[in-house]
């Protein structure tokens, strides 16, 4: 299984985390059921950006980003050429990094 390695971030992650999710999993959930409380504002509807994430390792082994995705990742704050919404990611093959940014646009947070 594809190992996955969360950055760490102030206050969803301070020390970092590392596990394994299956190929093809939903990252978002994935990163929730490991201890990672990613903002998910729109419950994994591609309605928000709050679960946008960077991908530092391993992106090109990941599923492309579908319309939906790519339209709302034009809104998230501080987009680079690796950003992703974690709710529409899939696992691929290889083991990836994910940095999660400082900022989110979500106005209400949501609790694991």
């Amino acid at each position: 299984m594809p190992k996955i390695t969360v950055l760490p971030h102030p206050t969803i992650c301070p020390n970092g985390a590392e596990f394994e999710a299956p190929e093809g999993a939903n990252l978002a959930r994935s990163l929730i059921a490991n201890g990672v409380n990613i903002d998910h504002a729109c419950e994994f509807s591609c309605a928000c950006t709050t679960c946008h994430c960077y991908i530092t390792k391993g992106f090109d082994s990941l599923p492309p980003a579908e319309d939906a995705e790519e339209d709302l990742l034009d809104e998230a704050w501080a987009l680079q050429n690796n950003s992703r919404l974690t709710c529409q990611t899939k696992v691929g093959s290889e083991d990836i990094a994910v940095e999660i940014p400082k900022y989110s646009r979500n106005h209400a947070r949501e609790n694991g």
